[in-house]
């Protein structure tokens, strides 16, 4: 036995104002960045790993019974028994009586009250067993004596056995009912021996169905024996899936775990440095917005010199044109005077020599430029963005010692599968399956052997009625096809006397055999109804299971039998109902029987895939990012020097005021179009024609020199608007871009600690979660997958189908046949008693004296007053009398 319990416990086993104000706003970030940094945050899910499927054999046994046809006389049989023992199954009963008879039974015993009411209790349940069994003992004792009796009766010529029948006018009704009856009867017999007869073959039948169900369970036995030690080798080689993800997360440490890190503190580290990249692009925006300005600014200064003259020469050349003696007429000083009036007009409104000078600041900013801020501020990110290189090159230790620490753990586990004999135990437990079928299969010949006799047993049973319904059916056949209504009692044919004694012949036989056949079927119910009622019936809806599993049923200091028996520990909480139903449902073995009360593998797995070590090598896990720049000094230098730049001081509203004047201070093109229309009032000639070539002339000056003036206003326009955005306050933005880097730098030399902890917690909680999946999904295994026991619930489904199904079920229907028939007899005997009488030939009957006719009395052979009104009735002269005169004394 030290083999089966080997294999059954081895189956299964991660300053100045500025300054000031700087130091405020420093402060304010500061302390956003610490409650931002100390925010729980959630880890991030573990990524399922793939196991596999646990290699699985397929089981071959369907213990299920489909009885087909017969199962109708299965659910007849089923009802009367329940007719006869409606009460519920006696768990309780049956408890008690085995508790106190644990020692023995002793009679003295019975006599105390408790035993007493079992007792009753007892008598109570089987009271309907109690009664049918006494009228079949009651029938097996009347049934010789009555037929002795009987026999002793007719002998005398009691009982009916004088051959004498008298003559009734309901003869033939009489005659009729009783054949009616003994067909009836006769009939009924023939079911019940039907009946009998099929469940005999059926027990035949069903020995050959026993032998393909004893192989299938024999076949899944063997499956579970050879599957289970892959399975748990699988289960041990599993381990490599999880450790491979860890050595593939342990190698990618940087990118993860780095990874991780700078993503947690990018959203504080990365907004400054892009504020700094955006101000080193402003800078390079002033300087292109100051050389506008310059430019533009020399260009209009240059161009309104220009047009000034322009428009002093012309209109010093109108005034000439108004003073000609053809404005002196009447008609035309009123158009000169007016065009006179306007002359005033033409001169440049907008005045930019005065503007102030920004070649200072221009300066300045270049000096600022000379500094690349934008290649520091890359620096900056490229220094950050090195965090996974520098959590990779400070880990680079523990990772080559968790790496040597797991190959330990999966050299324990395979070691610890191995130190079990499991192969050799399963070999075993195969080579004690292989002789036990063959001893099964070495008594198949006598089984078949005995079954033989069974059948004939059986069938000499059955052809015991056969005879008795052969006489029946011979003797009514006989009877009916030669009786002549016309034939006396004495005159009757050989035929139907034939009939009548066949039928004599049923009753002597059913009297000679009856008895033994009651004897037989109340034998038979009385066994088979109570197995079905205390054995099977509990068996299908698992009562049975229940009274095994009663606490301290076979010992009074053993809680529970099962486990005493496997593991010698009866206080374990498992019984064979638990390990039915688990089995039933094709879960392990493991499981089923709870042998995690013996040996914990998920206890084992947790101590041994993350034991302590490990779990020290993981929490020394240290990151140090104070080697982390995010901006140089010189590139906080070049900032300040740019908010000191001078770019904040220019007047810009000068600037914007002359912007916004118009070039000239009329409209030429309007002021030409006035000039052409007022010349056109004056009448045809040089004075028309002049002023209309001054008209010509201010277009021109429009088109060549005040539309440039206006397209490098509006550039100076834009560069000063550029250039006011961009000094506004920017001191202040300045002070704000280093305060945030300030504060980024403080996070990641002061602070980061309490991120890089979180993240590296979170990290190793992945890790473990890999070793989590593999011991979750070892028990998932354990209980579902590995040595799946359906053949034990198979084998207990297949001896109750063989035993209860097969045999109990169709011993019943055999015994209610058989009783059918038996009660059946009774009837049968008295109809054919009476039924002989019509057929057998009498030697005396009934005689009527012919008197002519006339009326007067005369005696007929017993001595009876008869009256022969008819011909008819002269037997004397038509037949002869009787052989044997009647025994009367006065004759």
């Amino acid at each position: 036995m030290l083999w089966t319990t080997w294999l059954v416990l081895l189956l299964f086993w991660g300053p100045t104002s500025s300054e000031q104000q700087q130091q405020d706003v420093r402060d304010g970030h500061l302390k956003e960045i610490r409650a931002d940094s100390h925010r729980k945050r959630s880890p991030p899910p573990v990524e399922p790993l793939d196991f596999g499927f646990v290699p699985s054999g397929v089981y071959d046994t369907h213990a299920y019974y489909e009885p087909g046809a017969i199962g109708i006389l299965f659910h007849m049989v089923h009802a009367f028994l329940y007719v006869v023992q409606p009460n519920p199954f006696p768990k309780d009963l049956i408890v008690k009586v085995i508790q106190q008879n644990m020692g023995g039974i002793k009679i003295e015993e019975w006599r105390k009250p408790e035993n007493v009411v079992l007792l009753l209790q007892g008598l109570y349940y089987e009271s309907g067993f109690i009664t049918c069994g006494s009228i079949g003992v009651v029938l097996l004792i009347l049934l010789p004596t009555v037929g002795a009796c009987f026999c002793l009766c007719r002998c005398c010529e009691n009982c009916g056995g004088e051959m004498h029948q008298r003559q009734k006018k309901n003869a033939d009704c009489q005659r009729g009912f009783y054949t009616a009856s003994l067909v009836a009867a006769s009939v009924f017999i023939t079911v019940g021996v039907l009946f009998a007869y099929a469940a005999n073959h059926n027990i035949s039948a069903q020995i050959k169905s026993t032998r393909r169900l004893i192989n299938t369970n024999m076949r899944d036995l063997k499956t579970f024996a050879n599957n289970t030690p892959a399975q748990v080798e699988y289960l041990t080689a599993q381990y490599t899936t999880a450790k491979n993800k860890v050595l593939s997360d342990l190698d990618n440490i940087g990118p993860l775990l780095g990874g991780r890190i700078h993503s947690q503190l990018e959203k504080e580290v990365v907004p400054p440095l892009d504020t700094a990249l955006r101000m080193a692009g402003a800078m390079r925006e002033t300087k292109e917005a100051l050389e506008s300005v310059g430019s533009s600014l020399e260009v209009l200064q240059e161009g309104t010199g220009k047009l000034q003259a322009s428009l002093s020469g012309e209109r010093a050349s109108l005034s000439n044109t108004l003073s000609d003696p053809a404005c002196t007429n009447g008609a035309v000083s009123h158009t000169c005077n007016t065009i006179r009036a306007t002359l005033t007009q033409l001169g440049v409104n907008a005045e930019f020599s005065g503007l102030p000078d920004i070649s200072r600041p221009l300066a300045n900013v270049d000096t600022v430029l000379k500094t690349d801020l934008s290649n520091i501020v890359q620096k900056g990110y490229s220094s950050f963005n090195d965090t996974p290189r520098l959590v990779k090159e400070q880990t680079k230790n523990i990772v080559s010692g968790v790496k040597g620490m797991l190959d330990k753990i999966g050299g324990e586990i395979t070691g610890f599968a191995k130190m079990f004999p499991v192969e050799a135990s399963l070999v075993n437990f195969t080579i004690f399956l292989n002789e036990g079928q063959k001893n099964i299969e070495s008594y198949y010949p006598q089984i078949d052997q005995m079954d033989f006799y069974r059948w004939i047993g059986c069938v000499t049973v059955l052809c015991m009625l056969v005879l008795i319904l052969a006489f029946n059916f011979l003797g009514l056949f006989c009877g009916t096809c030669g009786y002549d209504k016309q034939a006396t009692p004495t005159t009757r044919g050989c035929l139907s006397n034939t009939g009548g004694n066949l039928l004599m012949a049923g009753v002597g036989f059913s009297f000679i055999f009856g008895w033994l056949l009651m004897g037989l079927v109340t034998t038979l119910f009385v066994v088979g109804g109570n197995v079905e009622k205390l054995v099977c019936e509990p068996l299908a809806n698992r009562q049975l299971f229940k009274i095994i599993d009663t606490p301290y049923m076979v010992h009074p200091t053993k809680k529970n039998f099962l486990p005493g028996m496997l593991f010698q520990n009866p206080n374990i909480d498992l019984t064979v109902g638990s390990v039915y139903r688990e089995c039933y449902e094709n879960n392990g073995l493991y499981h089923a029987l709870q042998l995690e009360t013996m040996f914990n593998v998920n206890t084992f797995l947790n101590k041994t895939v993350y034991n302590k070590d490990l779990a020290n090598v993981f929490e020394s896990v240290k990151i140090n990012l104070q080697d982390i720049a995010l901006l140089e000094q010189e590139g906080r230098d070049s900032l300040i020097n740019f908010a000191n730049s001078g770019v904040g001081d220019i007047d810009y509203a000068a600037y914007l005021a002359e912007v916004n004047k118009g070039v000239t201070l009329v409209d030429l093109l309007s002021f030409s179009s006035d000039l052409e229309a007022q010349a056109d009032q004056l009448p045809r000639g040089a004075l028309e024609n002049a002023l209309k070539g001054h008209a010509s002339s201010i277009r021109q000056i429009h088109k060549e020199q005040v539309v440039p003036l206006e397209q490098a206003m509006s550039t100076l326009s834009q560069s000063v608007r550029l250039l006011q955005r961009t000094a506004s306050d920017l001191p202040v933005k300045v002070t704000n871009v280093l305060s945030a880097i300030d504060a980024a730098e403080y996070l990641i030399t002061n602070n980061a600690s309490h991120v890089v902890n979180q993240e590296t917690r979170g990290y190793i909680e992945n890790l473990v979660g890999y070793f989590k999946q593999y011991t979750e999904w070892v028990k998932d295994s354990l209980t579902a997958e590995v040595a799946q026991c359906k053949p034990i619930s198979n084998i207990v489904d297949s001896m109750e189908i063989v035993a209860c199904s097969f045999i109990v079920d169709s011993v019943n229907i055999f015994w209610f046949g058989l009783g059918g028939c038996c009660v059946l007899l009774i009837p049968s005997i008295i109809f054919s008693v009476k039924l002989a009488k019509y057929y057998r030939r009498m030697d005396t009957e009934d005689v009527f004296d012919d008197t002519g006719n006339t009326g007067e009395p005369v005696f007929d052979i017993h001595g009876n007053l008869a009256v022969v009104s008819s011909p008819y009735y002269n037997t004397l002269t038509r037949f002869p009398r009787a052989s044997a005169p009647p025994s009367l004394p006065d004759w």
